[in-house]
């Protein structure tokens, strides 16, 4: 199997921090409306991955969910705020998606990419993380390897491995209700 460079530096860096996963490519899947026809059915929560900007610019926040919802930009600042605030750090007034330009500069991705993978890009681990609480109940997730012709499924407690090798903060907020 044939890897972008990519998704040889993700799949490099979990096995080098031995966590363990499988990875599948497929065609090209920029939206999640794409990539659903080449996911398998392989029992993970497939993840949606936004990335936003803070109003000043000097903050940015990846945030996952479970594919299968949506979410409204205002009620995710609202939780946001009261997460951040609560945990002693500054609210991060309005959001916005954060730029191709941005995206890139932290993440080392490009649109239809982004994913918690990205955080190995981040040295200076500037990038928070946000997941919706009901991925800790899934047995497994999957995620684009920084390439949207790829998809990783990992289980729940080797992406905690991972998120921990990393280094970015992180925090588990109820995005909805299930």
């Amino acid at each position: 199997m044939e890897y972008s460079e990519r998704q040889q530096k993700v799949l490099q860096y979990l096995d080098e921090h031995a966590i363990a996963y499988t990875c599948y490519n497929h065609p090209e899947g920029k939206t999640i409306e794409e990539a659903k026809r080449w996911w398998r059915n392989d029992g993970s929560v497939h993840c949606k991955n936004l990335f936003f900007r803070n109003h000043k610019g000097n903050q940015h926040y990846l945030v996952c969910f479970d594919s299968e919802y949506d979410l409204a930009i205002h009620d995710l600042e609202h939780m946001l705020k009261e997460t951040l605030v609560s945990s002693g750090q500054k609210a991060p007034g309005k959001l916005s998606f954060a730029s191709a330009e941005r995206m890139s500069r932290y993440l080392g991705l490009e649109p239809g990419s982004v994913s918690p993978f990205g955080l190995i890009n981040d040295e200076e681990n500037h990038v928070i993380l946000f997941l919706d609480e009901n991925l800790r109940n899934a047995t497994s997730l999957s995620f684009h390897p920084n390439d949207c012709r790829g998809t990783v499924v990992i289980s729940n407690e080797e992406f905690t491995k991972y998120l921990e090798c990393v280094g970015n903060s992180y925090a588990y907020i109820k995005l909805y209700n299930k």
